[in-house]
Formats: structure tokens, sequence, C-alpha cells
């Protein structure tokens, strides 16, 4: 599943990490992890997203809603098909 990050939010991430290695020689291996590893947990924060239980609890209550829908459409459509006196 790819995730799609916005233009705005990947050009201010370059941006960042041009600003971070500027300056002449690169830094050691373990720096550069370090800078990436910021950037790229600054640039996630700023996403729309939500953890794997919040999402599995939301499935859940969609599914119990779905069931209560279909259940009233089935009463619905009962008292419409029940002749009135």
């Amino acid at each position: 599943m790819a995730i799609n990050i916005p233009a705005d939010l990947l050009n201010k991430l370059a941006a960042q990490l041009n600003e971070q290695l500027t300056g002449g020689a690169l830094p050691p291996i373990e720096e550069m992890e370090k800078i990436l590893r910021a950037l790229l947990q600054s640039a996630v924060s700023r996403l729309d997203l939500v953890n794997r239980s919040e999402f599995d609890a939301q499935c859940k209550v969609l599914a119990r809603t779905r069931e209560r829908l279909e259940q009233a459409e089935q009463q619905l459509a009962t008292l419409g098909q029940t002749p009135r006196h």
C-alpha cells in the first residue's frame, strides 16, 4: 500500500535535509541517520494518520452501524408491506 504524501510536505522535507547537509563535507553516517530520522518523524507527524488499534476500533463501529442500518431497512420494508386498516 502506497502512502500519498503531499508534495509541499516533501518539498519542506527536502529543503530541511538540504539545510542540514550544506556546509561542506557530509556528516558521519550515524549523524545522517539521526538527521533523517528526525526529519522523517517530523514529516510523518504532520500527516493525518491513525494507529492500527484506532483503525480497527472504527471498523468495528462501522460494521455495527451497517448491521443496524440493514435491520432498520428490513423493518421499514416490513412496515411498508403491512396492509393498513
